[in-house]
């Protein structure tokens, strides 16, 4: 299956979750969970906010913080903390797909990254703790490639 493809598929399937467990439909989680949908990295409540009313979607940032924190709860998109009082989300997959994150400290640049090696060290710490990890986030922060070629003004 093709990214498109997936995150189509997970803002049908966490519509219908959410019908199937009484939530009503709301315009606002609607549009939320469709951006969110074609995303492929994580977004802040605010970029989400910008991108709908860029849309012409007709959204108070109040109701995107609401359906955020309602599809958190229910475990249907992940809070990443990025630092500085920061927190993007993105979609979580019940295929267990999922990425990883590079973060600028410099330009505030996000970047998705797979690594397979790190999943395996990962699962490999989770057999010598005996500890049931039910996720994970990774979050490497430094320097992206244009901010470490750019001298730093002093001030």
């Amino acid at each position: 299956m093709d990214g498109a493809t997936e995150q189509s598929l997970w803002a049908d399937q966490t519509i219908e979750a959410l019908r199937s467990r009484g939530h009503r439909s709301g315009a606002a989680r609607s549009a939320v969970i469709e951006l969110l949908g074609r995303q492929h990295c994580c977004l802040t409540a605010q970029e989400i906010f910008d991108q709908l009313r860029g849309e012409g979607r007709r959204v108070g940032i109040a109701s995107v913080y609401r359906a955020l924190d309602q599809l958190t709860r229910d475990g249907f998109v992940q809070r990443i903390d990025i630092g500085a009082d920061t927190s993007r989300f993105e979609p979580v997959h019940t295929g267990g797909e999922h990425h990883h994150h590079l973060v600028c400290d410099d330009c505030g640049k996000v970047e998705a990254f797979e690594d397979d090696e790190l999943d395996r060290a990962l699962r490999n710490v989770e057999g010598r703790t005996r500890y049931s990890v039910a996720g994970h986030d990774v979050v490497l922060r430094g320097a992206c490639e244009t901010s470490a070629v750019e001298p730093r003004s002093s001030g």
